[in-house]
């Protein structure tokens, strides 16, 4: 009888951790106020659906704004990390602060998955296996804007972009493709809002064309002053300055306008199709570029998480390496560093159903792969 007891109480402190075993924490750090909020946001409610319709009750999701501040993003990591246990830490919309937070975190045994900011150090020399990228490395959307402007026969585009890591690689990206030979060249301020100088420069020069990175509130801010000002060049950019909320703030200004992006909200598959539809009905707008991308990055993550846990270094980076999941992008695979190799479209700025909205043209790249996959060491 004592034997029997014994065995019963062995085999319930064996089965006690399992009962109680307490669900993975993946930490969110990205933008939720101030003039690029909207594209945190979009990440999150993308990121957050995938959650809801996986039902996924073995998984917590923590979300903190780090308000576009580099100090911030690093206390929530450290806080994420050293109070709350996280394992997996996403979100990060910008490079500047991708910087300050994934090399301290990978080094700590964290993974990191990016829906969003891909710096070319990333990328490159400093790639690390604890480091993911589920949407392009920053020069990915410029390089195909630039060859398929090349192609399309402009001669001299007049170039500008914002002086932060995402900045001089979306310009080194346009270049790698079209070639050095540009009109003219700025790097704006960050966050600037007024491009009264920068617009006299364009009109001067001997452009026949415009391409331009300005994310967030900086480019609805960009797209209304060169609209009235009269220049009247044919604009050019990534779908970064031209997603649906940009579009919804601009107005007609944005009309006829092509940029290039990794996904659009008419890809023609089903996963992406179920998508769009269910982001409409749950949050009552058409998700953007930021919405895919953090929609593709829980799906990722709950799919290695069914292989292994993050403790688990190896086996979980194994299946992240795998990709086993459904993108709204199609069939989805990472290269040597942890960036996808995928297609890059063309969209074109279109009157939609009140308000503009980007029409699917063709596609610019294939299978795209980026520049510093060679840098990378892994």
């Amino acid at each position: 009888m004592k034997k029997l007891a014994t065995a019963v109480l062995a085999a319930a402190l064996a089965a006690g951790p399992a009962v109680a075993q307490q669900p993975t924490k993946i930490g969110m750090i990205t933008t939720l106020s101030g003039g690029g909020a909207h594209l945190g946001v979009d990440v999150r409610d993308g990121f957050a659906l995938a959650l809801e319709q996986a039902g996924r009750d073995d998984v917590e999701l923590l979300v903190e704004d780090d308000a576009q501040q580099p100090e911030t993003a690093k206390a929530i990591a450290d806080k994420f990390v050293q109070r709350d246990g996280v394992k997996i830490l996403t979100g990060i919309i910008w490079s500047n602060l991708a910087m300050a937070v994934v090399p301290a975190v990978v080094r700590q045994g964290v993974f990191y998955i990016s829906p969003n900011a891909g710096p070319s150090q990333l990328a490159g020399r400093m790639c690390d296996p604890r480091y993911f990228n589920v949407a392009w490395q920053n020069n990915d959307l410029h390089a195909a804007m630039g060859a398929y402007m090349k192609t399309e026969g402009l001669k001299a585009p007049f170039i500008l972009a914002p002086n932060y890591p995402a900045g001089t690689d979306a310009l080194t990206g346009f270049k790698s493709e079209y070639g050095a030979q540009v009109a003219g060249e700025i790097f704006t301020q960050l966050g600037q809002t007024d491009y009264a100088a920068e617009i006299a420069q364009i009109r001067a020069s001997d452009a026949d064309s415009v391409f331009f990175f300005l994310p967030g509130g900086m480019g609805i801010a960009f797209l209304k002053q060169y609209a009235a000002s009269g220049v009247g060049l044919p604009v050019f950019g990534p779908a970064f300055s031209f997603d649906e909320i940009i579009l919804g703030a601009v107005g007609d200004a944005a009309l006829g306008v092509r940029n290039s992006s990794q996904w659009a909200h008419d890809l023609d598959n089903e996963t992406n199709r179920k998508f769009v539809e269910s982001f409409g009905e749950k949050y009552g707008r058409t998700p953007t570029l930021y919405a895919s991308q953090g929609f593709d990055a829980a799906n990722l993550i709950l799919s290695a998480l069914d292989q292994a846990k993050p403790e688990d270094e190896d086996a979980f980076r194994q299946a992240l390496e795998k990709a086993d999941f459904a993108s709204v992008r199609g069939a989805f695979r990472f290269n040597t560093n942890h960036h996808p190799i995928q297609d890059i479209y063309i969209r074109e700025v279109v009157a939609g159903d009140g308000k503009p909205t980007n029409r699917l043209v063709g596609v610019a790249i294939e299978d795209h792969a980026d520049a510093f996959a060679a840098e990378c060491a892994m």
